[in-house]
């Protein structure tokens, strides 16, 4: 399981609790957020299954670290790092509720994340996968130091963006 916290200036990353499912099934059970998430929008069925799993599953068997993100007490969004065999390595996932867009919360979370991937876990680099399409991620993401490393091409014919830190420093952008 997540025991380590990360807190960023206005951040707390937290592991999840059970009483988290419905803010964790109101995150991906949105549309706009669920569009450059994984698989896209699922049913609500499947939402509180993959919440589930993290306890059953992630934390249980110390699969990788997942948090539950909070600004001022209020969920605000999902972070995570874990080994994914489409970068060949480690890869950062951050996700925010629609209205704690434009707020420079997603770059606290990729910031906080890639310094986890570093100065804990040791890594020489960490990765991320960002749709084409999701300029807003694309943009944050290279402003903090990832660089595009190649394109994947989804069943559906869609690109996906690898892109790389290999700062090393645990300090990106």
């Amino acid at each position: 399981m997540t025991t380590t916290a990360l807190h960023t200036a206005r951040l707390h990353m937290t592991p999840y609790t059970p009483a988290d499912e419905e803010d964790f099934v109101g995150l991906f059970q949105d549309a706009s957020v669920a569009r450059w998430m994984g698989e896209g929008l699922q049913t609500e069925a499947e939402d509180r299954a993959l919440f589930g799993r993290i306890f059953s599953k992630v934390y249980a068997q110390e699969l990788f670290d997942v948090w539950a993100v909070r600004h001022d007490g209020r969920y605000v969004g999902h972070a995570e790092i874990k080994q994914s065999a489409s970068v060949g390595g480690q890869e950062i996932v951050y996700a925010l509720v629609a209205t704690a867009w434009g707020r420079g919360f997603g770059t606290e979370i990729a910031r906080a994340l890639t310094r986890y991937g570093f100065d804990t876990l040791g890594l020489p680099e960490v990765h991320a996968t960002v749709a084409a399409g999701n300029t807003a991620s694309l943009t944050l993401l290279d402003r903090i130091g990832y660089r595009h490393v190649r394109d994947i091409t989804e069943d559906d014919g869609s690109i996906t963006w690898v892109l790389t830190c290999a700062d090393g420093t645990g300090q990106p952008g």
